[in-house]
């Protein structure tokens, strides 16, 4: 009975392939999302060992927070671009999981990190997540939440504003671009907690820069930081 479920798994390969997320290469049978290659490859950044990191220093003296982590470096033409456009844009919810897990891992191993109350993802405009079908930022705090054993809160951070593309835009007018674009809902719910706050790229940190503004506005207790990526 195995050797037929593994031939029936090995003709469906051959009929739709089962391709790498980071490099495009047929994945093997026991590799899902990221091959073996991938996983050891990855451009891992070890932030979850050093507080005191890049990611965190974007946003000294901007926002209070307790720590800040991303898993992988990201540079253009890279493994770590593969990975977000197909989280992004090719509907791999289950590889938002993955990297989910991945971060939580690293998590795990930082006392700093150990008491968090709830996840809250960067929330999606609603339009947005009409037209993609899902939030990314979600599929990753789903990840997380499954290895820390941490409630998920997707309902208090809302976004009212529909913003352009930041990619093209400057530190100030990101900033400038992400005024006025978050609100809180249900303030009791996150009063006094210690909120994880997650998303797929920090590059200016703009977008979690006002994220957090409104969560502390809200009266949480304490504010971490986990993405995906950091782009320099």
């Amino acid at each position: 009975m195995m050797l037929l479920k593994r031939f029936l798994e090995d003709l469906l390969s051959l009929l739709f392939p089962n391709l790498c997320c980071g490099c495009g290469t047929h994945l093997y049978y026991g590799e899902e999302q990221l091959c073996t290659s991938c996983m050891y490859r990855l451009p891992y950044t070890d932030h979850h060992l050093h507080n005191e990191n890049i990611a965190a220093r974007q946003l000294w003296g901007r926002l209070p927070c307790n720590a800040i982590m991303s898993l992988l470096y990201f540079k253009k033409g890279s493994r770590t671009q593969n990975i977000i456009h197909s989280l992004k844009y090719k509907g791999r919810k289950d590889l938002g999981v993955k990297l989910g897990n991945m971060i939580a891992e690293k998590l795990l191993m930082n006392p700093t990190y150990g008491d968090i109350d709830q996840i809250i993802p960067v929330p999606l405009h609603r339009s947005k997540t009409i037209k993609r079908g899902y939030n990314q930022s979600l599929c990753i705090a789903e990840g997380i939440a499954a290895v820390l054993h941490v409630p998920i809160n997707a309902n208090s951070l809302l976004r009212t504003k529909r913003t352009g593309t930041q990619t093209k835009k400057d530190r100030y007018s990101r900033f400038e671009n992400m005024l006025n674009v978050f609100s809180i809902v249900n303030h009791t719910t996150i009063v006094g907690k210690h909120i994880l706050l997650v998303d797929d790229v920090m590059t200016t940190g703009a977008t979690l820069e006002a994220c957090g503004t409104v969560l502390f506005d809200g009266k949480i207790g304490k504010l971490s930081i986990a993405t995906v990526a950091f782009s320099e």
